[in-house]
């Protein structure tokens, strides 16, 4: 008598069960990190596996594998017995990733100096139009956004594949204490026109002027961090900003 064939669900290879789990942690770290650098998770927040595991409709394993995913991108931490919390980057630390962001864009504004692709300097100067519409609309969310897209792209268009993985890390580390920055209205028109000297430097084909607007504008963001800082704790900085940590805008270079 022939067999008879019985149908049995088939069982997952585990690297299939693998690839799924981790593909299904890297979507859930990135809603949770959107999350994060919008506010919407604000700092010191805990993250409870229970509620976010059904507001994201995921189990428990690939929660927290994205939270350790996030705790490797320094936008959370990790203690032991109490759970998973949204960092709260200290003032320091911050002026330590503005300084090194500064050197970092003085790098990007000498590379692309004399050696942008007309239509890379088109789509930076197309960001800056962008931006100046956001500050005549006083929408400054969308400024924020626009912000980080264009020092993004220059630090792409400068080609180290390296400098711009680890430039997008501090930024990320960078978003938990600055987006205050552009919360005084009064700001924007400053900040668009910084940007709008960048492009020009860079424009110019001069890689020390177009290295030092990049520095002086990352260095003149530090200060205004340090000031809305000191404002929000009702405050009053008794000396200039530059004053209470290393830095400042870079002198000229003796030619």
């Amino acid at each position: 008598m022939p067999a008879i064939a019985t149908a049995t669900s088939p069982v997952p290879h585990p690297t299939i069960t693998l690839l799924q789990t981790s593909s299904l942690a890297s979507v859930v770290q990135g809603e949770l990190e959107r999350m994060i650098l919008s506010g919407e998770l604000a700092p010191g927040v805990k993250l409870t596996e229970t509620a976010l595991a059904a507001q994201l409709g995921v189990s428990r394993g690939p929660l927290r594998e994205a939270f350790r995913m996030l705790d490797e991108a320094g936008l959370v931490r990790t203690e032991k017995n109490r759970g998973v919390f949204v960092r709260s980057l200290p003032l320091e630390e911050a002026m330590e990733i503005f300084d090194l962001r500064a050197s970092m864009d003085e790098i990007v504004g000498r590379r692309l100096a004399g050696s942008m692709m007309p239509a890379d300097l088109k789509e930076a100067r197309g960001l800056v139009d962008q931006m100046e519409q956001a500050v005549k609309a006083k929408d400054a969310q969308r400024y924020h956004l626009l912000n980080l897209q264009f020092h993004d792209r220059l630090v792409e268009m400068a080609g180290n594949g390296k400098m711009t993985a680890i430039y997008r890390r501090i930024i990320k580390e960078l978003s938990l204490f600055r987006r205050f920055n552009l919360a005084d209205g009064a700001l924007l028109p400053v900040s668009v026109g910084e940007h709008r000297q960048i492009v020009k430097a860079i424009a110019s084909g001069d890689p020390e002027a177009a290295g030092r607007a990049m520095f002086d504008h990352a260095m003149e963001s530090k200060e205004r961090t340090i000031a809305n800082n000191l404002k929000r704790q009702g405050a009053t900085p008794s000396a200039p900003a530059s004053h209470l940590q290393s830095g400042g805008k870079r002198a000229p270079r003796q030619r």
